[in-house]
């Protein structure tokens, strides 16, 4: 250092950096200082309009002005200018959480992580449940956010839990709130869930995520939890359903196990369970149609033609519905997902079928008789070597009449082993399908594809013909 500039700093008393003072003075021009009068009334009546937007829009009015370098300075000064005389933003309050207060769900979109059963993508959903204080956690898989799922999912989180907060809080969900027209603010089945557990229910405003941000926050290092599990298993196919609902409750064991501490404390603060959990299930009372079918969830179901024109109870659960009459299960089948889908049973309707060959060409719900994918490829075989169709139906109903009273599988592997033998073999129809099922002879298995093993020395012949070639063209 020179001896002045020392003399400089110790006649001043400041230290250098003190000493500094902030450049008030640009080092070129402003290019949109121009325009900028232009500008701020976009910003200040469109706070959502982003400054590239804006950019590209002054470059079609001022053409040849604006080069797309100048991009990120014009970004900056919209910035600058946002945060100094632009709209306040939203500001969130961080909360005071206590042991026991309060409980948080919402349901969790998993199929983007690639899960399969047997090589079928697994697509569903988990219903998530965390205590706010301790971020304790657990879950069901479901698949779809109807009141049943969420039902389910609470009931199976304060039984495991083993206790209840004194509130419980959802996002604004169809199945446990009302519309904002309605007058009350819950609906009577979420309720009386409520009601059961003697639990304040409390929910988030409609779009409002951030309210909810605890379980919110959840969801995300749950499913990146999965997710690294997952890749270090080498696999995102499981054998079972089971097999994956255990994979699930081993992360949340491991999430939960650095939270023992917070969690022991709460769980000091819980109250009681109520003697038992209130059903899972909807009950609808519903009139068999004519055409032996129920309407029930926006989805239509077949029951034995039996029961036509009375009335059963459909308890509704979260993946399948029972159906009852005079206080006897009388059917049951799988929930279908969505509206608009049906779940006709063949067996419910062969006997009348077969008076009526004629209804099955057009029948509504056709496709659901055929069984499986040979019960198809026999009915398109009847029909091109038929000239009547009435009559190719007639005979496909037969058989499939065979499978209603003997065995589905029995008949599927006769016409494995029909369509087997092609064309010089056997002709498909009943009564070369019946002596097949009668025999009881087992079916052979489908032929096995077997790829012999390659003598990789034929490789190397052709790699010694090919160089003897290159040199003979090259004259060596």
């Amino acid at each position: 250092m020179d001896e002045k500039t020392a003399r400089k700093y110790l006649k001043s008393l400041k230290l250098p950096s003190q000493l500094k003072r902030p450049r008030t003075y640009r080092t070129r021009e402003d290019p949109f200082e121009a325009i900028w009068s232009e500008v701020k009334p976009f910003l200040e009546l469109n706070p959502g309009l982003e400054a590239m937007t804006l950019f590209a829009y002054f470059q079609r009015q001022y053409l040849g002005k604006f080069s797309d370098g100048q991009l990120r300075s014009f970004q900056r000064k919209v910035k600058i200018w946002r945060a100094l005389k632009g709209p306040g933003k939203e500001v969130y309050f961080p909360q005071e959480h206590h042991p026991g207060e309060l409980s948080a769900s919402d349901f969790t979109h998993m199929g983007g992580l690639g899960v399969s059963i047997n090589g079928e993508p697994f697509d569903h959903l988990v219903y998530h449940f965390v205590l706010v204080y301790s971020n304790w956690e657990t879950g069901t898989i479901c698949f779809s956010e109807c009141f049943e799922s969420l039902s389910e999912g609470f009931q199976n989180a304060v039984w495991k839990l083993g206790g209840i907060t004194k509130s419980h809080r959802t996002d604004s969900l169809s199945a446990a709130v009302h519309k904002e027209c309605n007058a009350e603010e819950f609906t009577s089945r979420y309720k009386a869930l409520l009601s059961h557990y003697k639990i304040k229910g409390e929910r988030t405003n409609p779009g409002k995520a951030n309210e909810n941000g605890d379980v919110e926050k959840s969801h995300d290092i749950f499913k990146k939890a999965v997710d690294q599990a997952l890749m270090l298993r080498g696999s995102r196919d499981f054998e079972s359903r089971d097999a994956y609902a255990e994979f699930i409750e081993k992360i949340f064991s491991q999430l939960n196990s650095g939270r023992r501490e917070r969690f022991l404390e709460e769980c000091k603060s819980l109250r009681s369970l109520p003697a038992m959990r209130l059903d899972d299930f909807k009950v609808e009372k519903v009139r068999v149609r004519k055409s032996s079918t129920i309407a029930v969830g926006h989805n239509v179901y077949s029951l034995s033609s039996r029961l036509i024109g009375e009335l059963v109870n459909v308890r509704l659960y979260a993946e399948n519905l029972e159906v009852w009459y005079a206080d006897k299960k009388v059917d049951g089948f799988p929930r279908l997902r969505g509206k608009g889908s049906h779940h006709i049973q063949y067996r419910h309707i062969i006997d009348w079928l077969l008076r009526k060959p004629g209804a099955f060409k057009n029948y509504r719900y056709r496709d659901d008789l055929f069984p499986t994918t040979r019960f198809r490829m026999a009915y398109d075989y009847l029909l091109e070597r038929n000239t009547n169709p009435q009559k190719a139906s007639k005979e496909y109903l037969k058989i499939l009449d065979l499978a209603a009273k003997e065995s589905e599988s029995k008949v599927d592997d006769a016409l494995r082993l029909l369509f087997e033998r092609g064309e010089g073999g056997e002709a498909i129809s009943l009564d070369s399908v019946r002596v097949i099922v009668a025999s009881n002879e087992p079916v052979p298995s489908p032929k096995a594809v077997t790829v012999p093993a390659i003598d990789l020395r034929f490789y190397d012949q052709l790699i010694k013909k090919d160089w003897n070639n290159r040199e003979v063209n090259h004259g060596c």
